[in-house]
């Protein structure tokens, strides 16, 4: 068997350097890779390229990464919750790509299956097809869109093995699995390290062959991004 366990957040992020790319799961506040991020702004890695859902907020998640400068460009398609985000795309000091949201999720999934490029009838006749390939199919227009190339994916499950196999739990089970195995070298934190043979194959999201490195996390946070209750 195959171990992919290494022994914590600093070993798993070995190999790190200013200017690459980056996919980190997590939708809003729900499922990030917090460890990892926090990492990131400990080693002080520049010129990043981030493709992520959203951006965090301003003191949480890739929130942080931002007021530290240290993110170049943001792949995202929803940013409206970070105000150090809108700051420094209105200013131009951080380059952003909108992407529709389910492109997006297909461009993570491409990567992940090994296919270069697809067609999609999203974003077509808007500022998304600017540049891009454009073909008609059973009398309705596609646009081209290509897989993800990032160096690592970060991504956050609730409970893994030491082969590298994982359960999300809730809605973390959101962008994290089709980030997994869609970069040179997927690093996966969990609140939960177990044996091999504890996990029920049949309760499995992602087989281990997609992950290289897995660690247990620690401290989690976990925020709330928007808290609704009822009324009394």
């Amino acid at each position: 068997m195959i171990r992919k366990t290494v022994k914590d957040v600093s070993d798993a992020l070995a190999g790190i350097h200013d200017g690459m790319t980056f996919m980190l799961g997590g939708f809003g506040l729900c499922g990030i890779p917090e460890n990892a991020i926090s990492e990131l702004v400990r080693l002080g890695v520049k010129d990043l390229t981030c493709i992520s859902n959203n951006a965090g907020v301003d003191d949480f998640g890739l929130g942080l990464l931002l007021h530290q400068h240290q993110i170049k460009k943001m792949v995202s398609s929803y940013v409206g919750e970070n105000d150090e985000f809108e700051r420094q795309m209105l200013s131009g000091e951080l380059e952003v790509e909108l992407t529709p949201q389910g492109t997006l999720a297909e461009k993570c999934r491409a990567a992940q299956a090994g296919i270069p490029a697809f067609y999609t009838p999203a974003g077509y006749g808007t500022e998304v097809a600017e540049g891009k390939e454009v073909r008609e199919f059973n009398g309705k227009m596609y646009i081209l869109e290509k897989a993800f190339k990032a160096d690592f994916a970060f991504v956050k499950a609730w409970k893994g093995d030491v082969a590298g196999n994982l359960i999300f739990k809730g809605t973390s089970r959101n962008f994290n699995p089709c980030m997994c195995g869609a970069a040179t070298i997927t690093v996966a934190e969990v609140e939960k390290l177990v044996p091999a043979g504890e996990l029920d194959p049949n309760q499995i999201h992602i087989p281990g062959i997609f992950v290289q490195r897995i660690f247990q996390g620690t401290d989690y946070e976990k925020r709330i991004e928007q808290r609704t209750v009822r009324q009394k």
